[in-house]
């Protein structure tokens, strides 16, 4: 084979020249097809230490799509109220946006192995203290005080966007890919967590979702704490001011809150719009196929190089969310076919890993590189903080309206962070 059919960057090996009698021989063995680079994620766990910290991570990630399922199972099958299950798990939220913060700067200050590992042992004891607390019918308020207790658990996600950050500095092309490939982990653990939960609670007995969240949740931090040659360098004398300061970040804080509220929205609305028809299980299959859109575009998204700056790109992903968000409340409204709403809520979900993936770009350039962990639990906390206001918003439009019409909710909010992304945007590229 010629040398030029195996591509410009092929390896190639001198060919073997020979002779038999008067026979002269050459043979050639390089290799028969034409040379194709390894693909982006190929490349990007190439990098030594990517693998184990990233299943680590991932394996921890997974019980926070597991614990607020868990906990309202076993609340409401203990107590009889879901009233009192959903006042907790939103006691915990809270806590959580107050306290994450706090962990993060000391994980910026302290090093992630210093602190994430003894701050996962308070939340997985908060979360065992909740267990005892239901089975030993205790006090109401005994359920609060431990659940926000878990409060404590670091920003796993964030810790391990870190660690690529601080891997891929030279490389914006590879911190794409990492950034893409974080986001669709965080739609996968928040797709499997759930029914993991939901299957654990209903097959083995209530407490199964939560201890084997806390067993999940320990195992993982610690394997991913281990990793201490991808850690970040420790800056526990950093003088850069709060993320909260710096140029940029309070709109992008406020576009988060408002990205949440699609989240929490979303939910509810399906929830209610399922249980409507009848078929209040098929709202699992329905979300968990927007979370599969968004896993996959993220994946995609990830091996592409997006042109203009993540300045820019930020308002087109929030706009594109906002009217692929027309599509669920087309189909209930015009339809009211259950199946179309979660084909139409699978079609919107490819919106959110773009959008969210740009997000976290722009958090990262505009974060202190001495508080980045911080910078990016601030963002997770505008995402919460969103998550209980949507919630809200559209528990309100299901029971005054009706739930069809509880999905204008979502597109309000994405319409909202768009025009805050749109109002706030900073004169020079990101």
């Amino acid at each position: 084979m010629p040398p030029s059919s195996r591509g410009p960057s092929s390896p190639s090996r001198p060919p073997l020249v020979t002779v038999t009698a008067d026979t002269a021989v050459v043979a050639d063995f390089g290799p028969r097809f034409p040379y194709r680079p390894p693909g982006p994620y190929r490349r990007l766990f190439a990098v030594p230490g990517a693998r184990a910290f990233t299943f680590g991570n991932v394996l921890a990630r997974l019980p926070m799509g597991m614990f607020s399922v868990s906990a309202v199972v076993m609340i409401a099958g203990a107590r009889g109220s879901y009233a009192l299950a959903g006042a907790v798990t939103a006691t915990g939220l809270a806590a959580t946006a107050v306290l994450a913060p706090w962990v993060a700067r000391l994980v910026d200050r302290y090093g992630q192995a210093r602190v994430a590992v003894p701050a996962t042992f308070v939340a997985a004891l908060g979360s065992l203290a909740l267990v005892l607390c239901v089975r030993g019918s205790l006090p109401d308020w005994t359920l609060f005080a431990a659940y926000a207790a878990t409060a404590t658990t670091p920003n796993t996600g964030g810790m391990s966007r870190a660690r690529w950050a601080h891997l891929l500095r030279d490389d914006a092309a590879a911190r794409h890919t990492a950034n893409s490939f974080e986001q669709a982990a965080d739609e996968l653990c928040y797709m499997v967590g759930p029914v993991l939960a939901a299957f654990l609670c209903g097959t083995f007995f209530p407490e199964a979702g939560t201890l084997t969240g806390v067993v999940l949740l320990l195992s993982g931090v610690l394997l991913f704490a281990a990793q201490r040659s991808t850690e970040p360098p420790a800056r526990p004398r950093g003088t850069a001011p709060s993320p909260l300061r710096a140029p940029g970040m309070p709109p992008l804080v406020a576009a988060c809150l408002a990205t949440g509220a699609v989240f929490g929205a979303t939910e509810v609305v399906t929830i209610a719009f399922a249980d409507a028809h009848g078929h209040r299980w098929v709202a699992g299959v329905a979300l968990g196929l927007q979370a599969a859109g968004s896993c996959a575009a993220g994946l995609v998204y990830g091996t592409l190089r997006p042109a203009g700056s993540a300045e820019r790109r930020h308002p087109w992903c929030l706009a594109a969310m906002a009217v692929l968000l027309t599509l669920p409340l087309l189909a209930a409204a015009g339809t009211g076919s259950l199946a179309l709403v979660a084909l139409a809520l699978l079609v919107a979900g490819t919106a959110t890993a773009p959008t969210m993936v740009t997000c976290m770009t722009l958090v990262q350039r505009r974060t202190p590189e001495s508080r980045l962990n911080e910078g990016m639990t601030l963002a997770v906390t505008g995402l919460l903080g969103g998550i209980a206001c949507g919630s809200a918003a559209g528990g309100w439009t299901v029971e005054h309206l009706s739930p069809a019409a509880g999905y204008a909710v979502p597109v309000a909010a994405a319409t909202t962070a768009l025009l805050t992304a749109l109002t706030t945007r900073r004169p020079q590229g990101s």
